[in-house]
């Protein structure tokens, strides 16, 4: 078994992979300041409640773009596994069969998204990936990094609004049936969502103009589904995308090291 770590802005999520499939994903929220063993007792909760064995696990994989948390979760895996993580990052780039652009820059899921995809369709794609930000990673079909594209994820915006704005509260992230918004929960949902209905398109067609062909277009992250009227527009929807990534480090950086 395989244990994938990716700690986001707002969850770290957990996936373990087993005969050929993701058997449990698991979500526990980011907040550093609570203490290792929080998380400690959350993951080992996952796997006596799931009927997982820890002993069975022999690959672990992390990725962070939470400092605070990167060596929280080191230790909860050191503690309750025996083992090391490997912790995708520039020591690790250069093992991979990929080119990464700004290597000390570019968030560590962002990479894994682009070698998921790399390594499943093998051609110039742009990656969507619905979190906390709303990044587009352009792939070229060699596998390089040409570019990203960096928003606030639909949660980011909403909170944003409600937070700073008067008289104003937080909103579910549901699909309005109609643009014209009647009262506030309804105004800011139709502001929102099909606003980043149109966001997405514009983008995705702007790279597409600008890599000058009609390559594909992937979407992952937690919230890929939310805005109903994208349906259709994608190539593909890969909810696991990021966790696949992680696997598939595996398979290149031992066999290096």
């Amino acid at each position: 078994m395989l244990l994938a770590i990716d700690i986001g802005n707002s969850d770290v999520t957990l996936g373990l992979w087993a005969d050929e499939a993701w058997k449990h994903v698991w979500r526990v929220p980011s907040k550093p300041e609570l203490p290792e063993l929080f998380f400690g007792v959350r993951v080992r909760d996952y796997f006596l409640e799931s009927g997982a064995n820890i002993e069975a696990v022999q690959h672990i994989v992390l990725s962070s773009v939470v400092p605070r948390l990167t060596e929280k979760l080191k230790s909860v895996v050191r503690n309750l596994f025996g083992k090391e993580a490997i912790v995708l990052g520039p020591g690790v780039y250069d093992a991979l069969p990929i080119d990464i652009l700004n290597p000390y820059e570019i968030g560590s899921d962002l990479v894994a998204n682009a070698l998921a995809a790399h390594q499943k369709y093998r051609c110039p794609c742009i990656v969507v990936d619905f979190g906390t930000a709303l990044t587009f990673t352009t792939l070229s079909g060699e596998g390089k990094i040409i570019g990203v594209s960096i928003t606030p994820g639909l949660k980011t915006a909403i909170r944003a609004l409600s937070q700073n704005t008067a008289r104003l509260f937080d909103v579910p992230l549901e699909m309005p049936s109609s643009a014209l918004g009647k009262n506030t929960i309804t105004a800011i949902q139709s502001g929102i969502l099909f606003g980043y209905e149109g966001l997405v398109k514009n983008m995705v067609g702007r790279l597409r103009q600008e890599v000058g062909e009609n390559v594909p277009a992937i979407a992952t992250g937690g919230l890929s589904s939310i805005i109903t009227p994208l349906n259709g527009f994608f190539t593909a929807l890969e909810p696991h995308l990021t966790l696949d990534g992680l696997r598939l480090v595996t398979q290149f950086y031992p066999a290096k090291h």
